[in-house]
């Protein structure tokens, strides 16, 4: 196996009977190993610095991070007509391309709910943009015993702002 099958091989897809099936596989082995997981997820359309500073972050928090990524349907959802940039596959390949990333998810969903209910993370990460409260699987990681921690983001990165400088151009 060469090193661009061994990152294809950290991408399932939620909505595939065999991917989730193979997933729960290597989660039971992570929990036998009583490796805490860490959960987040995100749209991560043109993958930055600010990214990668936040990924990194999250990973300290645990043994295994795992990705939730949307899909493309769920990111014109989201966004709008104009969005992603970049296709899923393409974005997933990306995300697991990073040493820090055990996992990516992708999920047609707007939110990866159903997600962390199958995933049960010890711990569910979002950017401090967001209320803790407010995040998706709150409640299920709260009902666990589990942490749910905010990660500062860093100024100026976002996609939007990239998007915004590309138009300049």
């Amino acid at each position: 196996m060469n090193s661009f099958d061994l990152i294809k091989s950290k991408i399932f897809y939620f909505n595939k009977e065999e991917d989730m099936s193979n997933f729960k596989r290597i989660l039971a082995f992570w929990a036998f190993r009583e490796y805490k997981t860490v959960f987040t997820n995100g749209c991560f359309d043109i993958l930055h610095p600010g990214h990668v500073d936040y990924l990194s972050k999250a990973a300290d928090l645990g043994k295994k991070l795992i990705v939730g990524l949307n899909t493309d349907s769920s990111v014109k959802n989201l966004k709008g007509d104009k969005r992603p940039v970049n296709n899923e596959n393409d974005r997933a390949l990306m995300l697991a391309s990073l040493k820090f990333v055990d996992a990516v998810i992708l999920f047609n969903e707007n939110t990866p709910y159903d997600l962390i209910k199958i995933i049960s993370p010890n711990i569910l990460v979002k950017g401090s943009d967001y209320k803790p409260e407010e995040i998706a699987g709150y409640d299920i990681v709260k009902d666990l015993g589990g942490d749910i921690i905010t990660i500062d983001l860093v100024e100026g990165y976002s996609t939007t702002l990239f998007i915004e400088k590309l138009k300049k151009l």
